[in-house]
């Protein structure tokens, strides 16, 4: 799944540059939005993140491309690489790439089984 986010003046720093905690609360949504589509009847919930590692600063107008992919598939989690990158370059820099797992959960927050529809 791919979506897209524009940097507004919000979403930025006092020196101008995206913050680094805006663009992983993006990713995070992302990822779960993927999770969610791909299996329709579980309630998930972001029980991690690999690495965080920024590659390239991002400025305030700039389209940012959110790829996310399903990557592992367990008992009661998934897992989805994201990548970002720069929205207008057809093959642009990664500009952060990571890991996010999530886990299915009951009503009172226990893991249970992925449902498959």
């Amino acid at each position: 799944m791919k979506t897209h986010r524009l940097v507004l003046p919000e979403d930025l720093n006092q020196f101008g540059f995206l913050f680094g905690g805006r663009l992983l609360s993006w990713v995070d949504e992302a990822s779960w939005i993927a999770a969610s589509l791909d299996y329709p009847d579980c309630q998930f919930v972001t029980i991690g993140m690999e690495a965080v590692s920024f590659k390239h600063s991002v400025r305030e107008g700039t389209i940012l491309a959110i790829e996310s992919e399903r990557v592992r598939e367990g008992r009661t989690s998934a897992t989805y690489q994201v990548k970002v990158t720069r929205g207008r370059e057809s093959e642009g820099a990664v500009i952060f790439s990571t890991h996010v797992s999530f886990v299915n959960v009951d009503d009172d927050g226990q893991k249970q089984a992925l449902k498959h529809s």
